[in-house]
């Protein structure tokens, strides 16, 4: 967005009136889409020199946004100056008003496009190529109609309308519109995808809705300006009712919508789910989108007079409009979620709005203030209910209590509690874990399997704090000198430590404990540090960003930052996705860890997740050793974490063997491989959100599992047992 307002300011200084509109334009999206190859190739290298030479935590903070700047700016830049281009072959704030619509639906279509289809099917660098092929289609259009003859003579589109307007307040106007915008996007894109959960698809969905009634609201203002004696009048009054309708979004997506009595599950159609996502965005959205895309045309309309050069009067309230956009996404993204929450946050925003209204029309300032303070009055807190169970909500109403719950920088997090006491942590409207037999076992399964398989377990790396308690397991080994955990929510630590210290063993509060703030892929990418054991629990499959902790490319790194004998675990999820996004986790590890092996974690004996276990040397289980080491006769606390969870023997634990690469070559074949360029696992993931096939999956596993002779060895007949348990237990 800074290279849009950027390039709408530089374009009408840069380019002269005299020169051919359309052939500037055409100029400008031949680059755009040059600048959009390059930035193929320009970003992996970009990203190289930056972990090559920054740091993990806050300190990559700016760094990053200085890669962002020089990978995005010279594109976006170009991007900025396509309208203000155009606009010079347009007369009139009206038809100013239309070309700025046009442009947003165009938007809508590109945003269904890339999400729905050709990062689906494909990846970036195909989406990135039909996007240079339509900047090259619009450059030739552009080309042909320049030499055709059939623009409109410049003289014609710079001709000044109506008397000369010094009024700068029109310019204030539409910048606090646009930051209103941005940040109520950034606020209700966050709620929603707690609401619908926040899958690749549920995102292309909220910006496409934004995006449309951006468009309509920019059609209709645009066609009613040129009967509009007052437009200054016009965009005040609009501001005045986009105070209401930000507190209609507000009371919708807090506590409205969350308690609609759907259950999302009811249907495993995936067409079912999309649509009554759209119509639930459509409801909350429509309306202040509506007015955000009416404002536009109506602040050209009011700055139009004594603007002889459409282009020029296009780029200044097209950048007054973006510089508040830019402000208004970084400041709720940064701050204002975070330190103040959703419902002081939208309070602000209907606060900005009437001031926009005051300033505009301040002969009806009892107006605008009464209708500011009732609308402010309005907004409810966000739902605890939908901080803890997301798309959920309305099925968990009245079944739990919710003890805990907050919005914070980057992810809600929530603790609720059964009737029976087992506690549940949640983040981002998912449960991540809890106290239920089920979770404690795969949670303390993830932490003692990267210990006991790691040849020397010395020092630990985990991935995703979530309640404390992989991480915890982990600390019990006696061999471990010192662990990391690294999160990104900062909140999660706190909360884990506050409700989870018994079950975690009070990790957090264990000397050779530290907790590192950062996400956890930029973490291992930028620290220089290695492990001789790590483990990654992330989000859900199909959420959007968790596929980038199952690339090819990050177990590539994992591997590097391996020292050798160590060993990693990955958390493999069953429910809520398909085969094929199983498929594609499992392929994409055993190309990195062919010696890979797979456990089961089971539930009313039936499949429910798993967890991948990989090493760089072929992996090798002494049972009379671990017997030694986990020391059940003298009750360690390591033994004493097993029994707490039903594995009372090494036999037990190592029974849970599900197979290898090896064993699944056949099941495996032709599984989609999760690459940075495609994350081919969270849109497959995404259309398998509202299914729980994860009994049937593991037994499609199950089915191609074979005792491994060569994995497990025994001198005291352990291996024996191991094989019997094997055969009896799924």
């Amino acid at each position: 967005m800074g290279g849009m307002c950027l390039g709408s300011l530089v374009f009408p200084r840069a380019v002269s009136v005299a020169r051919h509109p359309l052939r500037a334009y055409a100029a400008i999206e031949t680059g755009i889409g040059v600048l959009g190859i390059l930035a193929l190739f320009l970003i992996p290298l970009a990203g190289r020199v930056y972990t090559s030479w920054t740091g993990s935590g806050w300190n990559g903070f700016l760094p990053r946004g200085a890669v962002a700047v020089v990978c995005l700016l010279p594109p976006t830049l170009l991007m900025g100056a396509t309208l203000p281009a155009l606009a010079r072959q347009t007369t009139g704030a009206a038809a100013l008003g239309l070309l700025y619509g046009a442009n947003i639906s165009g938007a809508v279509l590109g945003s269904l496009l890339a999400g729905f289809y050709l990062l689906r099917a494909y990846d970036v660098a195909a989406a990135t190529y039909v996007g240079a092929a339509v900047n090259a289609a619009m450059a030739l259009l552009a080309v042909i109609l320049a030499m055709a003859g059939q623009a409109r003579s410049m003289t014609a589109a710079a001709q000044p309308s109506g008397a000369p307007s010094t009024d700068r307040l029109v310019y204030v106007a539409i910048a606090l519109s646009g930051f209103c915008a941005l940040a109520a996007e950034a606020i209700w894109t966050r709620t929603l995808g707690l609401l619908l959960g926040a899958s690749v698809y549920t995102l292309s969905i909220i910006l496409a809705v934004f995006l449309l009634g951006l468009g309509i609201g920019s059609g209709a203002a645009s066609l009613l300006s040129r009967y509009i004696a007052r437009p200054r009048a016009a965009l005040g009054g609009c501001q005045l009712l986009l105070a209401g309708a930000i507190a209609w979004t507000a009371y919708a997506l807090s506590a409205s919508l969350p308690y609609w009595p759907v259950d999302p599950s009811i249907s495993q159609n995936i067409r079912f789910t999309f649509e009554l996502d759209l119509a639930r965005a459509f409801w909350a959205l429509l309306p202040s989108t509506i007015l955000w895309g009416a404002s536009f045309p109506l602040a050209l309309a009011a700055a139009a007079p004594g603007k002889p050069d459409s282009g020029g009067l296009m780029a200044g309230v097209y950048a007054a409009n973006t510089l508040g956009a830019i402000a208004g996404a970084l400041a709720a993204s940064l701050l204002l979620i975070g330190w103040l929450g959703s419902q002081l946050a939208q309070q602000l925003l209907i606060a900005l709005s009437a001031v926009s209204a005051l300033l505009l029309l301040p002969r009806r300032w009892i107006v605008a203030v009464s209708a500011g303070v009732f609308c402010i009055y309005t907004v409810p807190p966000v739902s605890k209910l939908l901080i803890a169970y997301g798309r959920y909500a309305a099925t968990w109403a009245g079944k739990t209590e919710i003890v805990y719950a907050r919005e914070g920088v980057n992810s809600s997090v929530a603790v609720s509690r059964f009737p029976n006491g087992a506690l549940t942590f949640h983040v981002a409207g998912k449960i991540q874990a809890s106290t239920v037999p089920r979770d404690m076992r795969l949670q303390r399964m993830l932490g003692h399997l990267t210990t006991l398989t790691a040849a020397h377990p010395r020092s630990i790396l985990v991935i995703g704090c979530g309640a404390g308690i992989t991480a915890g397991a982990a600390s019990l080994d006696p061999h471990v000198e010192r662990e990391a955990i690294v999160e990104i929510e900062p909140l999660a630590p706190k909360v884990a430590s506050a409700y989870f210290g018994q079950a975690n063993f009070e990790v957090l509060r264990n000397p050779k404990v530290q907790v590192r703030i950062d996400d956890g892929r930029h973490f291992l990418l930028t620290s220089k540090e290695k492990f001789d054991g790590i483990t990654v629990d992330p989000l859900d499959p199909w959420v959007k960003g968790a596929a980038n902790l199952y690339t090819e490319e990050f177990f590539q790194v994992m591997k590097r930052r391996l020292n050798p004998g160590g060993a990693v675990t990955v958390y493999i999820q069953l429910f809520e996705t398909n085969q094929d996004a199983v498929k594609s986790a499992l392929a994409t590890f055993f190309e990195v860890f062919p010696n890979g092996t797979l456990w089961g974690n089971t539930y009313e004996g039936q499949g429910h997740d798993m967890v991948l276990l990989g090493q760089a040397e072929p992996l090798r289980i002494d049972l009379d050793a671990m017997e030694n080491r986990i020391d059940y006769r003298g009750d360690s606390k390591l033994a004493q974490s097993l029994a707490e969870v039903g594995i009372n023997s090494p036999v037990d634990l190592f029974a849970t063997y599900a197979g290898r690469a090896s064993d699944l070559k056949g099941w495996l074949a032709g599984a989609a491989i999760n690459r940075d360029r495609n994350l081919r696992m969270e849109y497959l993931a995404g259309f398998g959100l509202d299914r729980d096939d994860a009994p049937a999956i593991y037994a499609s596993i199950l089915a191609h599992r074979r005792f491994p002779p060569d994995i497990f060895f025994s001198a005291e007949g352990r291996v024996d047992s191991l094989r019997r348990q094997m055969d009896r237990r799924p």
